[in-house]
């Protein structure tokens, strides 16, 4: 019961804090009028009256509205650079820490907000850091509730872990490349099967880099491109090309590493990673 009132703690504090971090919000961008709407005339010169739209920030559940997030972000940045980067870091660990869903937007948004090389950097850190408060979380509050709840899963993964203590490691970005569990359920459940913090962090970074790389790639061809002659030109489908390459040549050789070392008993199946099943 005390670990439930610490963990509720956590949570509550953490979103008022994230509450109270949204209230500095500077004033939102103006919109200039369309041609026709009501002008003022000042001395002789015309001054156009610029409404100030309201902004409203919360986590994108889809394209569009990650596409808006992302152009009232980058307009911020111009002159609240540190805001915008305290904000866009406590949300992404908020996220991350209490395991929601939509980092890969939030992946996305670094991406659109912060260019290709500090975007990526961003999204592997705040990954990183965010899984493993997530493990630290688990590890002070959460055992007992995710043994009771996910028992079967806990113990498969309990029996890998002690398969391949002599490959931990690898074993871990095996599971991140080629995920047999999610991720967020790897993340609460890795001090419960005793997989050491240096290596889990470690692995982390490693392993889910290809992913942040593929999801920040987009984030920034989602800023520049503004039609679909922009997606389909040469130069972008050469670009999508070489991601591909760049984020599939990790995982091509963990595989070829697990395929020596690892003891996984999960064969493949048309390219699909399956549990084989104990008889």
């Amino acid at each position: 019961m005390r670990s439930l009132v610490g963990l509720i703690t956590v949570v509550i504090v953490a979103t008022l804090y994230l509450y109270s971090l949204s209230l500095y919000l500077p004033s939102g961008p103006r919109k200039r009028p369309q041609a026709g709407s009501v002008s003022e005339h000042v001395e002789g010169k015309e001054t156009e009256q610029l409404p100030e739209e309201p902004s409203r920030l919360k986590f994108p559940s889809d394209l569009e509205e990650l596409r808006e997030l992302a152009e009232l972000l980058q307009f911020y940045k111009t002159e609240h650079t540190g805001y915008v980067l305290l904000l866009f870091c406590s949300a992404y660990l908020y996220k991350q820490s209490f395991a929601i869903p939509g980092s890969s937007f939030l992946n996305i948004l670094a991406g659109a907000i912060f260019g290709p090389y500090e975007g990526l950097l961003l999204a592997c850190v705040l990954t990183t850091v965010g899984s493993t408060m997530c493990f630290l979380l688990s590890q002070a509050f959460g055992k007992h509730y995710i043994v009771n709840l996910f028992p079967d899963k806990v113990s498969m993964l309990q029996r890998k872990v002690e398969d391949n203590q002599d490959c931990l490691f690898f074993f871990l970005l095996f599971l991140r490349f080629f995920p047999m569990t999610p991720n967020w359920f790897l993340n609460m459940s890795s001090p419960i099967v005793n997989i050491p913090i240096t290596f889990f962090f470690c692995s982390v970074f490693i392993g889910l880099l290809p992913y942040n790389f593929i999801c920040v790639q987009t984030g920034v061809m989602l800023s520049e491109v503004s039609s679909l002659d922009d997606l389909f030109s040469w130069e972008r489908l050469l670009q999508l090309l070489a991601i591909a390459c760049v984020a599939l040549l990790p995982g091509a050789i963990i595989r070829h590493f697990s395929q020596k070392r690892l003891k996984l008993d999960i064969p493949s199946q048309n390219g699909l990673i399956t549990d084989k099943k104990v008889q």
